[in-house]
C-alpha cells in the first residue's frame, strides 16, 4: 500500500516538473517583433484654423422705450411686421401732459410778458433823464444833482430787471420744450426702417408702473438685411484672430447648408463668464439666406493662417529630445532620428521647414507584437478556418442526401 502511494506521489511530480520545463523553455524562446506605422511627408497647403459657436444677431435694430409714464393703447404692429421710418406703433394715454403742456405755455408767456414790461421801464427812466438833464441850472424846475443820481439808479435797476427776466424767459421755454416733447411721445413711431423684431407690450399695460418689466424693451425694430454671426472666441486664441480673416458657417437649424463671411469687427474688451474670458468676433456673411432668424445657433470656422508648398507631418510624429525637435525616418526597415525644424502647426499637421524631403516615410507609431501573440492569433485563424470548414462540410452533407423513394 505504501508502495502504491509512493509511486503515485512521483508520478504527480513528474508532470509537474515536465510542465514546469515546458513553460520555461517556451517562455525563453518567445521574442518580441516591432511594427512601425508610417505617413509619407507631404508638401501641400498648412491652414489653421479656430473653431467657435455663436448665434446670429441683428447688427442694426433700435429699441423703442417711450421716457413718459401712461396706459399703452392702439397697439398697431406685431412681431414679423414690416415698417418704416416714422411709422405709427402705438399711443400713451397722459391727461396729465395736456394740463402740463397748458401750464408751461402760461408760464412762457409770462415771462415774456415780464421781459417785455422790465424793457419799458428802462426806456422810461432813460428818457427821463434825458429830460433832466437838459433843464439849465436857472430853472425853477431845474432837477438837482441828487434827483439825477436818482434817475440812473432807476435806469440801472431797470437793467437788472431785464437780465433776470432773461433768465427766466430761458428757462420758461427750455421747461416748455421738454413738455411739449414729452406730449409729443405719446405717439409712438418707428426710428428705422426694418421689422418687427420683439414685442412686450399689449393694450392696457402702465408703462412707468412696478409691474411694468423696466428690464424689457416695449418694441424691438431691426434691419434683418443686417444679419450677422456674433462668434465668442477664447483669450488663447483671440491674437490669432484678424479683421478680414474667410470664416465658414453652418446653422443647426439649416442642416447640410454652408455659408461663408469674413470677420468684420472684433470687441477690444472681453467678457469673464466662469473664469472664462471671451472676446466678441462679428461676423458679415457674404450672402444672406431668408431662413435665417435672429438668434439661431452657428458654428464658425474661422481661418486664421494659409501657407502654401509647405512640407507637412503628422504632428504626433513631432517628438522633443535634448538637441531640439526631431522625427523618426523608416530606412530599410529601421528608424532613423532625425533633428527637424518647424514652423506653423494645427490640429493635425506641422510644417517642417528643414530636416526631411518629401516622400520620407515618416514614423507615426510604434507597435511591439510578441511571437506569443502572433501564435495567438495564427491559431485562433486556423482553428476558426477548421470550424468553417466543418461547417460548410456538414452543410454539404444535409444537401446530397438520398432521393425520396
Amino acid at each position: 500500500m505504501k508502495k502504491k502511494k509512493l509511486y503515485i506521489w512521483s508520478l504527480v511530480g513528474l508532470v509537474i516538473l515536465g510542465g514546469g520545463f515546458y513553460w520555461y523553455k517556451k517562455s525563453s524562446s518567445d521574442t518580441t517583433s516591432v511594427r512601425y506605422i508610417t505617413e509619407p511627408a507631404k508638401k501641400g497647403t498648412l491652414s489653421s484654423t479656430i473653431v467657435a459657436s455663436g448665434s446670429i444677431a441683428v447688427d442694426d435694430q433700435e429699441t423703442v422705450d417711450p421716457t413718459i409714464s401712461g396706459t399703452i393703447a392702439d397697439l398697431s404692429v406685431k412681431v414679423g411686421d414690416t415698417v418704416k421710418k416714422g411709422d405709427y406703433l402705438f399711443s400713451v394715454i397722459n391727461d396729465d401732459l395736456d394740463a402740463n403742456v397748458a401750464q408751461a405755455t402760461a408760464s412762457y408767456q409770462q415771462a415774456l410778458n415780464n421781459l417785455e414790461s422790465a424793457k419799458n421801464q428802462k426806456l422810461s427812466a432813460e428818457a427821463e433823464y434825458r429830460v433832466a438833464d437838459k433843464k439849465d441850472d436857472k430853472d425853477d424846475d431845474s432837477y438837482t444833482k441828487r434827483q439825477l443820481t436818482v434817475i440812473e439808479n432807476k435806469i440801472a435797476l431797470a437793467q437788472g430787471e431785464i437780465v433776470q427776466a432773461q433768465k427766466n424767459l430761458s428757462a420758461s421755454a427750455t421747461s416748455y420744450r421738454n413738455i411739449i416733447s414729452d406730449a409729443g411721445k405719446r405717439k409712438v413711431t418707428s426710428p428705422i426702417d426694418g421689422t418687427i423684431i420683439e414685442v412686450s407690450i399689449k393694450n392696457g399695460d402702465e408703462l412707468g408702473s412696478s409691474n411694468n418689466n423696466a428690464s424689457e424693451s416695449a418694441i424691438i425694430v431691426g434691419d434683418l438685411q443686417t444679419l450677422k454671426a456674433e462668434i465668442p472666441v477664447n483669450e488663447v486664441d483671440i491674437t490669432k484672430v484678424a479683421v478680414g480673416q474667410k470664416v465658414s458657417i453652418t446653422l443647426d437649424a439649416l442642416e447640410g447648408t454652408t455659408f461663408t463671411g469674413e470677420v468684420e469687427k472684433i470687441d477690444a474688451i472681453g467678457v469673464a463668464t466662469s473664469g472664462v474670458v471671451n472676446y466678441g468676433v462679428t461676423v458679415k456673411f457674404d450672402k444672406l439666406d431668408e431662413r435665417m432668424k435672429p438668434t439661431m445657433s452657428v458654428s464658425a470656422i474661422i481661418s486664421v493662417s494659409e501657407k502654401a508648398d509647405v512640407i507637412t507631418v503628422s504632428s504626433s510624429a513631432i517628438k522633443s529630445g535634448r538637441n531640439g525637435d526631431y522625427v523618426e525616418v523608416l530606412e530599410n526597415g529601421a528608424p532613423k532620428r532625425v533633428t527637424v525644424t518647424v514652423g506653423d502647426t494645427n490640429d493635425t499637421s506641422t510644417e517642417i521647414t528643414s530636416g526631411v524631403s518629401v516622400g520620407d516615410k515618416i514614423i507615426t507609431q510604434t507597435i511591439e507584437v510578441s511571437d506569443s501573440d502572433k501564435e495567438t492569433t495564427t491559431s485562433g485563424s486556423s482553428s476558426s478556418n477548421r470550424s468553417s470548414t466543418r461547417g460548410m462540410s456538414g452543410m454539404g452533407i444535409m444537401g446530397g442526401g438520398a432521393p425520396p423513394r
